[in-house]
C-alpha cells in the first residue's frame, strides 16, 4: 500500500489526537525541561532558591505518580468517555500549569505539579487508545511512528521556546506558555475531536477500577514480566538524569561560552537565538538536544537495529545510553556534553522501542495489551529513585553552593545565611570578594578541589549494573534467546 493511501485511511480524530500529543508534549517538556533550573536558582532571578533534595523530591515522587496513575484513569476513561476525559484532563492542566508559576512556597509548589500531574495522567492513556482505534493492521506501523514522531517535536519545540521567553520576559511565561499550548488542546477537544468507537463499560466506576488493578496485578504474576520490569527501573533511574540532574550541572559547571563563541563565529544570528544574554548556552538547550536528534535519526537507527533480537537491541542501546550519560557528565566541557547527549540519544533510539517490542513478545497470546499497560511501572519506580540521586547525591557531590559553603567553612570563613535578602548569587559573590577570585575562578578552583563530575560514575554504573542483570536474566530465566 502506498504511503499516500494509508494517509486517506486515518480518520479525523488520529490527526486531531496527535495534534494534542504535540501540545501537550510541547507544554509538558517545555517546563520539565526548565523545571530543574527553575526550582534551584537564585531567587534574584526570578527561581525558587530550594535546594537539591527539595527538588528532587518535587520532580521525583509528582512524576512517579504520574506514571502510575493511568492504572486507574485509563479505566475511568473506557468507563466516562474519551471526550470527556479529555476536556477535564486540560481544565486541570491549564489551571495546574498557570497555578505553578504564581506560588513559591515548598508545599505549595508540590501541590500544583501534583495538580498537573494528574491531568496528565488523564491524557495520557486516552490519547493512546484513540491512536490504536484510529489504526488497523495495515496503518499502525506508520500510525505509530506519526505519533512518536508528534511526541519528540513537541518535546523540542517546548523547551527551545520556554528557553527563548524565560531569557527575554521571566520565569513567568513558561508556565504562561505551558497554559496557553494546553489551551489549544481544549479548542481542540471541544470542537474537532469525534471520539472513536469504543467498547463502553457497563460496570460501576469502582468496579471498573478494581478490575483494571487485578488485571495489573495477574499479569506481575508472571515472573518473567514482574523480573524483566524490575530490571529496567535501573535504566530509567539513568535516562531520567538528563532531565533531574544534568541541566543543574551545566548551569554550575560547564563552559558554554566556547559554544557559543563557536556558533556566533558561524553565524550571529544564531548564536543570539539559541544563547543568554550572557553571550552562553541556557542550560535546557542541551537537553532539547536529545529530542532533536530523535527527529532526526530515529528511523534510521531503527533500521539498524531492526533485526536485532529484542532483549539484544535493548542491551545493546542501555550500553551505548551509558557511555553518553557518562561523557555529559563527566568534564566541564560543553562540546563534550553534546557529544555525550548525541550518544545518549543514539542508545535511547535502539533500546526503547525495542522494550516495547519485548514486553509484547513475553505476553501470552491475547494477553498482550494487559502485558502492554504494566510498562509503565518501571518508569514510575525509576522516577521516584531518581529523586535521591539528583537530589541527596547531587547535592552532597556536586553542587556548587554546597561544595563553596564546605569550602567557606574550612577556610573559617563567616558569610551570612541565604534568606530573602540575601540571595544565592549574593552568596557566590561575597565568597568570591573574601576568597579573592572572580566567578570563573571561584568555579574552577572548586571543580578542581572537589571534582562534582564523579557523580557520573554513579549514574553509568546503574546502567552497567542494568545491563548485567538483563544478560543473567536472559541466560538464566529466559533460558534461551527469543526469536525476532
Amino acid at each position: 500500500m502506498k504511503i499516500t493511501q494509508v494517509f486517506k485511511k486515518f480518520p479525523r480524530a488520529f490527526w486531531v489526537a496527535n495534534t494534542m500529543e504535540l501540545f501537550e508534549r510541547w507544554a509538558w517538556y517545555g517546563l520539565f525541561a526548565v523545571l530543574a533550573l527553575y526550582l534551584t536558582n537564585s531567587t534574584d532571578e526570578g527561581a525558587l532558591g530550594f535546594t537539591h533534595i527539595q527538588k528532587g523530591n518535587i520532580m521525583s515522587i509528582v512524576t512517579g505518580i504520574l506514571y502510575l496513575l493511568p492504572i486507574v484513569t485509563g479505566a475511568l476513561a473506557d468507563r466516562i468517555g474519551y471526550r470527556k476525559i479529555l476536556i477535564i484532563a486540560y481544565i486541570i492542566l491549564g489551571s495546574g500549569y498557570y497555578a505553578m508559576g504564581e506560588v513559591t512556597s515548598y508545599n505549595m509548589v508540590f501541590f500544583t505539579f501534583l495538580w498537573v500531574a494528574i491531568g496528565a495522567a488523564l491524557f495520557k492513556p486516552v490519547i493512546s487508545a484513540t491512536i490504536t482505534k484510529t489504526t488497523d493492521d495495515t496503518t499502525s506501523s506508520i500510525g505509530f511512528g506519526i505519533f512518536y514522531m508528534m511526541v519528540n517535536i513537541g518535546g523540542f519545540l517546548g523547551p527551545v521556546f520556554s528557553s527563548r521567553l524565560r531569557e527575554d520576559y521571566g520565569w513567568k511565561i513558561v508556565f504562561l506558555m505551558a497554559s496557553s499550548a494546553i489551551a489549544v488542546n481544549l479548542l481542540l477537544v471541544i470542537f474537532f475531536f469525534k471520539e472513536p468507537d469504543r467498547e463502553k463499560s457497563t460496570d460501576s466506576l469502582r468496579a471498573t477500577i478494581k478490575n483494571s488493578l487485578k488485571n495489573i496485578w495477574t499479569a506481575l504474576s508472571d515472573i518473567k514480566l514482574t523480573l524483566f520490569l524490575l530490571i529496567m527501573v535501573g535504566f530509567w533511574t539513568m535516562f531520567n538524569q538528563l532531565f533531574y540532574t544534568l541541566p543543574n550541572y551545566v548551569d554550575q559547571w560547564v563552559n558554554t561560552r566556547m559554544i557559543y563563541d563557536a556558533i556566533a563565529n558561524i553565524s550571529p544570528y544564531i548564536a543570539e537565538s539559541v544563547g543568554t544574554k550572557e553571550g552562553l548556552i541556557a542550560p535546557e538547550m542541551f537537553t532539547v538536544l536529545d529530542s532533536g536528534f530523535i527527529i532526526l535519526f530515529q528511523i534510521i537507527v531503527s533500521t539498524l537495529v531492526m533485526r536485532l533480537k529484542p532483549l539484544n537491541g535493548i542491551i545493546a542501546g542501555i550500553i551505548v545510553t551509558i557511555i553518553g550519560i557518562g561523557l555529559s557528565f563527566a568534564t566541564g566541557n560543553g562540546f563534550y556534553v553534546v557529544l555525550g547527549v548525541f550518544i545518549f540519544a543514539l542508545g535511547e533510539m535502539a533500546s526503547s522501542p525495542k522494550f516495547t517490542e519485548y514486553v509484547g513478545k513475553i505476553a501470552p497470546k491475547g494477553k498482550e495489551a494487559l502485558y502492554m499497560g504494566t510498562s509503565f511501572l518501571p518508569v514510575a519506580l525509576g522516577n521516584y529513585l531518581t529523586g535521591f540521586l539528583s537530589g541527596n547525591l547531587y547535592q552532597a557531590w556536586s553542587d556548587k553552593l554546597s561544595l563553596l559553603q564546605i569550602e567557606i567553612a574550612k577556610r573559617g570563613i563567616e558569610i551570612q545565611e541565604i534568606s530573602e535578602t540575601f540571595t544565592q548569587n549574593d552568596y557566590y559573590q561575597k565568597a568570591g570578594e573574601l576568597i579573592g577570585m572572580n566567578q570563573q575562578q571561584l568555579t574552577d578552583f572548586l571543580y578542581a578541589t572537589y571534582n562534582p563530575s564523579k557523580i557520573w560514575i554513579v549514574f553509568s554504573s546503574i546502567g552497567v549494573l542494568t545491563v548485567i542483570c538483563l544478560y543473567l536474566y536472559d541466560k538464566f530465566i529466559i533460558g534461551k534467546p527469543l526469536q525476532a
